[in-house]
């Protein structure tokens, strides 16, 4: 598990993974954003794999929720292995540590969502027996709509 001493290699993570997204430009976190949110707000945690004592890879994780199991389950929000260390089985390694963790937890999943053009994980994830969830579509409100759906409430609670 990461901690505060891991949070610029966190914030590295997350602009190669953004990098190799073709998203790099969607990146406004910083290394205060991440202290705050992963270990003084405690809204997620962090693995770090390793490779022969070198950080290669790092999985983003939080628990949601499941009205139908009744139990809470774990979301990946994301998961990179350094692109000349795939093919190890680190991915597998870190999904069955998460795996275990799910179990260990008494969660009742492990969800993740993989961008529709990135074959490679689509085909990993597969061979590993997961299950694309093709019956749901995944819809997110950010930025003015955000702020204008906010502002919509005519109260304080």
């Amino acid at each position: 598990f990461a901690d505060e001493n891991d949070v610029d290699l966190i914030l590295d993570f997350i602009r190669q993974l953004a990098d190799y997204e073709n998203r790099i430009h969607e990146v406004i976190a910083t290394e205060d954003s991440i202290k705050e949110a992963l270990f003084e707000r405690k809204l997620a945690e962090v693995i770090i794999s390793e490779y022969e004592g070198n950080p290669v890879g790092f999985a983003l994780f939080f628990h949601n929720f499941s009205t139908f199991l009744g139990k809470p389950g774990i979301y990946i929000e994301d998961l990179y292995v350094n692109p000349e260390m795939r093919g190890r089985g680190i991915g597998t390694l870190m999904l069955a540590f998460l795996a275990r963790l799910t179990l260990e937890r008494k969660c009742g999943r492990l969800e993740w969502a993989v961008l529709n053009w990135n074959e490679p994980s689509i085909k990993f994830y597969k061979k590993i027996g997961a299950e694309p969830k093709d019956e749901w579509t995944l819809y997110k409100i950010s930025g003015e709509a955000l702020e204008n759906l906010s502002a919509k409430i005519f109260y304080k609670y």
